[in-house]
């Protein structure tokens, strides 16, 4: 088999945080958010090629990454994209990719911004028992939430009805972005876009998919988190850290108070200060503040501020005097 971590997202949601970086390699936890799909993949047997679909852009900051890792499998494969204005859509991406890379087996396709909590090899299980193309669904228990997804509707495991961003859902369960495909439905990439259809969300895909072959759903009920908004960011760790905080041994704190659900990174130094539910970057300087539910990125400084729902790019200073 082979696998697909789509990271080729530009993530505007969650600038300037993500200008210049991808949004998959934000920390969590001792890693990334990446971390747990490659770790995951890796311990497959099952799957030999994991490809890496990113752009352009982001090219060189997964290559430094992947370098640096003890990950073996993962390699990059470049989208000739390098603005968010140039994308072909994740359909289209994945479309290239298989050309591109020679893609003739049974295929993986994973949502790096995913942070799950089943392992995949367990959907892949789930995909080998039934043979068909499957995807991963969670209930988000909210229908507003479900009308940002593609909303699935199952008789058993089986999905008979597909909606890609319903504006009325009758349901709250929605696919995750995790999806597998036998090998000999791989050319029907080609036919759905030869057909004119939507080459961006890849619901549109499997909705169409759906009407025309079985699809079935692997649902599970533990925790998932798509980072795509600064509030889903700092769930996600929240959900991770389970109410712990990490301090960076590398990382100075002096008279300050580290509340939950705080990570601080190497080289911050935080003095004078109270934090509750935040990300302080590398380097980055909080002194006399109050901070909470807030991200701050590397080089930064905050001085003498409370600071509540903030983020904060690299190299900026804040001050009560600004």
């Amino acid at each position: 088999m082979k696998a697909v971590v789509l990271a080729g997202g530009y993530a505007t949601r969650l600038w300037p945080i993500t200008r210049n970086r991808p949004k998959m390699l934000l920390p969590v936890g001792d890693g990334t958010v990446i971390d747990e799909i490659f770790g995951d993949l890796e311990a497959d047997d099952r799957i030999d090629e994991v490809f890496v679909s990113t752009n352009e852009r982001f090219a060189e900051a997964f290559e430094t990454y992947l370098a640096d890792s003890e990950f073996e499998k993962p390699t990059i494969s470049v989208e000739d994209t390098s603005a968010e204005s140039e994308k072909f859509g994740v359909v289209g991406a994945l479309a290239q990719l298989i050309d591109r890379e020679n893609v003739d087996d049974d295929l993986v396709v994973v949502a790096g911004d995913n942070l799950i909590s089943f392992d995949v090899a367990e959907f892949v299980d789930f995909f080998a028992e039934k043979g068909t193309p499957a995807l991963a669904a969670y209930d988000v228990g909210s229908r507003d939430r479900a009308k940002s997804y593609g909303l699935v509707e199952l008789e058993g495991d089986r999905v008979i009805n597909f909606q890609e961003k319903p504006e009325d859902p009758k349901s709250t369960l929605v696919s995750i972005a995790c999806y597998a495909f036998p090998q000999e439905t791989l050319p029907d990439f080609e036919e759905y876009l030869s057909d004119g259809n939507n080459p961006d969300e890849p619901g549109w895909f499997i909705q169409w998919l759906q009407s025309r072959q079985p699809v079935h759903a692997f649902t599970f009920e533990e925790a998932w988190f798509d980072i795509g908004t600064p509030e889903s960011y700092l769930d996600a760790v929240s959900w991770y850290l389970d109410g712990e905080s990490i301090v960076h041994p590398d990382a100075t704190v002096t008279d300050s108070e580290i509340g939950d659900d705080v990570y601080v990174l190497p080289g911050a130094e935080i003095v004078d200060s109270s934090l509750e539910s935040s990300v302080v970057f590398g380097n980055a300087t909080v002194r006399d503040a109050d901070v909470r539910r807030s991200i701050i990125d590397e080089e930064t400084v905050v001085d003498g501020l409370d600071l509540s729902g903030a983020l904060i790019g690299a190299h900026s200073r804040l001050t009560n005097d600004t």
